[in-house]
């Protein structure tokens, strides 16, 4: 019968994120693939979209189809056959898209998981970038600097979003052996703000500020590390993109 208990979080050793595992270590995946989606309209425009469920764009499709070739490619098709694939993805329509992209021709089913949805930016929700800058001028500057200046106007706290960003790792890590590879389709502050946690950087600077958000259709890579009947999850691989998406086209293809 297989073991359903679940890796303990914890972050008390050196500011890291370790998972404590029992004596009889439940089974995890061999790697870990985080996938923005690819552009939308909001995107473009520079509007703040949160969980407002904005569909690709035109351009976003065509990314999308870039990035879940690649994927396939690098990670899949090598293997012949001898890994295998656990894909989930937030539960908005820009991300279910890039993940169908990636496992339909796979035949793969996709899990939607709200635990991975993008961060809530409260008020600020499909603003532009300027109009924020016009409208809120001093809490515009606080949120540039990585201060806050979005809290008071409902936004989700970056500590809240990393930590059940962590969670559903730590779950769906733990559904496979090694001889899968897990695929979550996710969100830019979403992957920031769980990669800072999961690596303990957040122990370092509380800000959540040092880590970019990634392009669009672009993703990271993490591999696990046993320590002692513990998983540490190392950063292999940060924006990831196509080799098309280093030229001009990746923002303007000839569609």
């Amino acid at each position: 019968m297989a073991n359903t208990e679940q890796p303990q979080r914890n972050a008390s050793e050196e500011g890291r994120v370790i998972f404590n595992l029992p004596d009889n270590a439940p089974q995890h995946v061999h790697s870990i693939t985080l996938v923005r989606h690819g552009r939308t309209a909001y995107n473009a425009a520079h509007r703040l979209q949160g969980q407002i469920d904005i569909p690709l764009d035109e351009v976003g499709q065509w990314q999308i189809k870039q990035t879940a070739q690649a994927l396939r490619e690098l990670y899949v098709e090598r293997y012949h056959g001898q890994r295998k694939q656990l894909v989930i993805c937030s539960d908005l329509g820009r991300a279910v898209d890039t993940a169908h992209a990636f496992a339909d021709p796979l035949g793969l089913s996709v899990h939607p998981e709200a635990r991975v949805r993008e961060r809530n930016f409260g008020e600020w929700e499909g603003i532009s970038v300027e109009e924020l800058r016009e409208r809120y001028p001093e809490d515009f500057r606080l949120w540039a600097e990585h201060r806050g200046g979005e809290m008071k106007y409902g936004a989700e706290a970056k500590e809240a979003v990393g930590a059940r960003g962590v969670e559903a790792l730590q779950d769906w890590g733990s559904k496979a052996g090694d001889d899968t590879d897990l695929y979550v389709f996710s969100h830019g502050a979403w992957i920031s703000q769980t990669l800072q946690t999961l690596l303990g950087l957040d122990k370092i600077e509380a800000d959540f500020a040092g880590i970019l958000s990634m392009r669009n259709a672009h993703w990271a890579r993490l591999i696990p590390m046993v320590q002692s009947g513990s998983i540490r999850w190392r950063l292999m691989d940060y924006n990831h993109g196509p080799a098309i998406a280093d030229t001009e086209y990746w923002e303007h293809p000839q569609l």
